[in-house]
């Protein structure tokens, strides 16, 4: 062999652990975009990155998660979906109104939703069977569990007569409220909503509940989400009970909450994000509907409201706070 021959060849070899290494440096990268601050949803995170070990996601070795966190701020997510698509990344995760943001970033990284209050109506996916586009996930059926909150607080309070709405400026919220005013309705209940778009408003709002309100729902949204501790503790001042669409909104106070169950949402979120990984088109993977739903009931509330719980509802709670 002539020595520029051997040179050549040997030079090629060398270069193929070097490539080998550089591919193998390019791990999947999963975008995490979630809407309210980090430690909002702690437990789902934690549960999210569980379940892909579980699959042989290892995070940092087979494969890369970038999280970002909007902290409750509408305005971040654009800015955030934005990063992801220059980054590449070959999924995005995420949930709420975050959803539409990175709808409108991209049309080609799949993107999946943990939780969505109703995808069809917010024209995310074509239809539940049949997703289309690269948007698939989980449904978490806000609107249509909004009769079922209705009935617990008129069971937890039954001289129950003026029911206050508080939602944010955010489609699936004000969707979810006409729910509630549907419910009311049929309850013989008096509703006021309060539409809430900053953090000055919910002070206001609340001192003009004084003396026209027994209760509040709180409908589901990023801001409200965000801001749970101020809502709750302007309640409880006023005296008035609460109820959450979820878990994760009662972590800073209230009294109640109904919904589905996110520690079961976000793992399922990560089965689907592991099918997409290994190939599968989002479009082609159905929107999945919540099979777990858990009922939160805060005592610590309840005895500083003077309310007396229902041993009944204590009974079916999946958790009561003490």
């Amino acid at each position: 062999m002539k020595r520029r021959e051997f040179i050549t060849l040997l030079g090629g070899a060398a270069a193929w652990p070097l490539a080998a290494r550089a591919q193998q440096a390019k791990l999947p990268t999963i975008g995490f975009l979630g809407a309210p601050e980090a430690s909002t949803l702690n437990k789902e995170v934690t549960a999210f990155a569980q379940r892909l070990h579980e699959l042989g996601w290892i995070a940092g070795r087979t494969v890369a998660i970038e999280y970002r966190w909007a902290e409750g701020r509408n305005d971040r997510y654009a800015d955030i979906a934005a990063e992801f698509v220059r980054l590449n990344v070959d999924v995005i995760v995420t949930g709420g109104a975050a959803v539409s943001a990175a709808k409108r970033a991209t049309s080609v990284i799949p993107i999946v939703f943990a939780v969505a209050s109703d995808p069809v109506a917010a024209g995310l996916v074509a239809s539940l069977a049949r997703p289309g586009g690269n948007i698939t996930g989980l449904s978490a059926q806000a609107p249509d569990l909004a009769g079922k909150r209705v009935e617990l607080l008129r069971e937890v309070l039954p001289g129950l007569h003026q029911l206050a709405i508080m939602t944010e400026d955010y489609p699936a919220a004000v969707a979810e409220a006409t729910e509630v005013e549907v419910a009311a309705r049929t309850l013989s209940l008096d509703a006021t909503r309060l539409a809430i778009k900053r953090v000055d408003d919910i002070a206001p709002a609340m001192a003009a509940l004084k003396g026209h309100a027994d209760a509040i729902y709180v409908c589901a949204g990023p801001f409200v989400l965000s801001n749970t501790m101020r809502i709750s503790t302007l309640a409880l001042g006023a005296r008035l009970a609460t109820i959450y669409p979820s878990r994760p909104y009662l972590a800073s106070g209230g009294l109640l909450s109904y919904g589905p169950s996110y520690p079961d949402l976000f793992p399922r979120a990560a089965e689907i994000v592991d099918k997409i990984l290994r190939g599968a088109k989002p479009g082609e993977i159905p929107v999945e509907q919540p099979t777990k739903f858990d009922l939160v009931v805060n005592l610590i509330t309840a005895q500083a409201l003077d309310i007396t719980l229902p041993p009944t509802l204590l009974a079916r709670a999946d958790e009561v706070i003490e």
